[in-house]
């Protein structure tokens, strides 16, 4: 495991460690203010939390050639700071726009001196806007993405990777994406807002994604080979194939409280179909592999989109306390996409568990809850304490499930208020009806702890 505070917070109260990050956090000097973050669970921390840079280089797009970086004489350039950076250093872009196709390459940080790129705290976001790709991040360590609008890329927003250097965990690996803007990325296929290749111990938060790829494939955020990661409140809207995909290996991983409309086919891709020298770390002709594995869904909202979730090709995945709003075809779909050849066996979908949802749907439009696969091993699944309603016949709102669901609710409605308002009251049939069970969520879509008799959906009331 990671050698600094985990990336998934902490349950319960906080011990003084953390407290006094927290407090750094809220009192030091940083770069990630804007004048209207998004929230963001205190209890969160990385290795930059209550850390501020130690030297600052400028960049302003209107300056002239031949800067030296100070305030008064900036880089016209991004890559000229990021030549000349290290740790401790924070890279500041000030307001404009400027190309694409910034490329990062094996820029370390460390533990105690990370480093910063991203827009000049309290300033409108610069905008990388065009080329193949916003920004390429190769092979880095210990650094902080932040307070950035990307846009208009013909391949992905932004890519992390560790430079095909598959078999070294430690390749890329400490990286922070908070606070990004990522909009308008391809439009013809397979292109992503955010690209992640064998990137571990990492975090995405408080961003936003538009308008990633098209044809139904493209993600907003994609993962291959990643492990150990937290993606919390970020917001989806209008992707094309998924909002988030872990795949090719990916193992760990934290997807919660976060904001999806129109998600796209799958909203959130459990697993996913890999070639085989792309897994990360490479497969194995003597051990069971699969595209993911421990991948939790807690607390998210995902409105519309084909079927919110996916487990493919997938193990020990859970989903839990969503709220998930009008489907347009399944609730979640078990499928089998990568399968045992050449030598590699492979894993089928099986353990998914699916807990405490509050799924308020159309009779009239949806399938069926779930749509099973070949190949799959739906009856090794787990289904209890979620809510089902189904808004325009409540008497038809029990589904039909490939497993015997157990302290389940049929056709009472929770009291949310699509298309703005997904927060119950204690007059809700959701209201402290769930059930408790391990890992648990440690926060509401509000950041907020769930009760000890905790209420379904994303959201809790105290």
């Amino acid at each position: 495991m990671t050698p600094v505070a985990s990336p998934l917070g902490h349950d319960g109260p906080m011990n003084t460690f953390q407290s006094k990050a927290v407090a750094l956090l809220l009192l030091a000097p940083t770069l990630l203010p804007q004048p209207s973050p998004a929230p963001l669970d205190p209890g969160i921390q990385h290795f930059a939390t209550g850390k501020g840079p130690t030297r600052i280089l400028y960049v302003d797009v209107a300056a002239k050639p031949g800067g030296t970086g100070s305030a008064a004489k900036p880089y016209q350039k991004i890559v000229e700071a990021i030549a000349k950076s290290g740790p401790g250093t924070a890279v500041r872009i000030h307001p404009g726009t400027y190309p694409g196709g910034t490329w990062i390459q094996k820029l370390a940080g460390t533990a105690k001196a990370p480093i910063w790129i991203g827009g000049v705290p309290g300033k409108p976001k610069p905008i990388l806007s065009g080329g193949k790709e916003g920004m390429h991040l190769s092979q880095v360590r210990y650094v902080v993405l932040h307070d950035l609008e990307i846009q208009k890329c013909s391949a992905n927003g932004i890519n992390c990777d560790d430079g095909g250097n598959y078999a070294n965990a430690a390749a890329t690996q400490f990286v922070v994406f908070d606070n990004l803007h990522i909009h308008d990325i391809g439009g013809t296929g397979n292109q992503d807002g955010l690209k992640l290749s064998g990137l571990d111990d990492y975090w995405v938060l408080r961003c936003r994604f538009q308008r990633c790829g098209g044809g139904m494939s493209g993600s907003g955020v994609d993962h291959v080979g990643c492990h150990r990661g937290l993606l919390a409140g970020n917001h989806f809207e209008d992707m094309s194939g998924n909002a988030i995909q872990c795949k090719g290996g990916s193992q760990d991983i934290e997807i919660r409280g976060n904001t999806m409309i129109r998600p796209g086919a799958r909203g959130i891709n459990l697993g996913g179909s890999t070639g085989f020298q792309y897994f990360r770390p490479p497969l194995s002709k003597t051990a069971i592999n699969y595209e993911a594995k421990d991948i939790r869904a807690f607390a998210n909202v995902i409105v519309g989109g084909d079927t919110p979730f996916a487990f493919v090709s997938s193990v020990d995945c859970i989903v839990a306390n969503n709220t998930i709003v009008d489907p347009k075809n399944w609730v979640f779909r078990i499928l089998q996409e990568t399968t045992t050849s050449q030598g590699y066996s492979f894993v089928a979908s099986s353990k998914g568990r699916f807990y405490n949802n509050l799924v308020w749907f159309s009779r009239k439009s949806l399938r069926t809850a779930v749509n099973v696969g070949g190949g799959t091993l739906p009856k090794t699944f787990q289904i209890a304490g979620n809510l089902w309603y189904a808004h325009d016949q409540p008497s038809a709102s029990k589904p039909t499930l490939p497993v015997a669901e157990t302290q389940a609710i049929h056709g009472k409605n929770p009291g949310i208020k699509p298309p703005k308002d997904f927060t119950i009251t204690r007059t809700s049939a959701a209201y402290g009806n769930g059930i408790r069970f391990k890992p648990f969520p440690m926060r509401d879509h509000g950041w907020r702890g769930y009760r000890k008799l905790p209420s379904i959906g994303a959201y809790e009331i105290h």
